[in-house]
């Protein structure tokens, strides 16, 4: 099936590796153009060369919480392109803890950058988004149900997609479509870390895969496929939806 995406601008954030990385790839693969960022010079240079150099993507250094961060990355892509078709917004998992256990200050910090940060690239890109444009939350199956271990992400990644929500009824009348992505164990290096803090990490995969009906963690191209296509004209009446890529962990419907 032709995605329609040839020719078209996406921005994708936190792209320089995990599920971001693998979504900007689906996109390339398909005949977008894409504008990635990241945290560190050197991992975004390298993406960029991953996914074919700067005939096919842009790179950014930039931090979802910084203030300015929202306008620079829509900037760049017009700049660098001359048009923005989408955004994805993903952000870098906030560190693991317990509600009673994580400081006051590490809630705020989650908050400026999975929260506010997020909300800030939103509005910026609703700017200039034209009919037919897509904005893309990267949640976390968090949004459903509580994840062990993860109080901040249960606690502020169900807000962001209420917000993404209402946020798609307000942008419905000029034809932009906003969604969210509910993964639950894809095989990245974020959840790889989180599985090596438990006593006996490969007891601990086993127990997570057993509960996953396809008995399996999802690969991040499997994600990106669905990123992609959820942000591609191909789903051009999807929206205030969130889609879980989960392998059928979530047992509500």
């Amino acid at each position: 099936m032709d995605l329609g995406l040839s020719g078209r601008v996406y921005l994708v954030t936190a792209a320089s590796r995990g599920l971001g990385f693998a979504s900007a790839r689906e996109l390339v693969a398909d005949g977008a153009r894409v504008v990635v960022t990241g945290r560190e010079k050197e991992s975004v240079a390298a993406a960029v060369d991953a996914l074919g150099g700067p005939e096919a993507a842009e790179g950014v250094v930039a931090d979802n919480a910084a203030p300015d961060t929202a306008e620079r990355l829509v900037g760049a892509a017009l700049a660098r392109f001359g048009r923005l078709d989408g955004v994805l917004i993903s952000v870098g998992g906030p560190a693991a803890g317990s509600v009673l256990g994580t400081p006051e200050s590490a809630w705020r910090e989650a908050f400026e950058s999975v929260f506010l940060g997020a909300l800030r690239i939103a509005r910026a890109a609703a700017d200039v988004l034209q009919e037919g444009g897509a904005i893309g939350f990267v949640l976390s199956s968090s949004v459903r149900q509580p994840i062990a271990g993860l109080a901040v992400s249960n606690g502020l990644r169900p807000g962001l997609a209420m917000a993404a929500k209402t946020l798609a009824d307000e942008l419905g009348p000029e034809g932009i479509r906003v969604f969210g992505l509910l993964p639950a164990r894809i095989d990245t290096e974020r959840v790889q870390h989180l599985d090596s803090l438990a006593p006996d990490p490969s007891a601990t995969r086993a127990a997570y895969e057993a509960a996953i009906p396809l008995r399996r963690y999802g690969r991040p191209e499997e994600f990106g496929k669905v990123a992609a296509f959820a942000l591609s004209p191909a789903a051009g009446y999807l929206t205030g939806v969130m889609i879980p890529v989960d392998g059928g962990a979530m047992q509500g419907l």
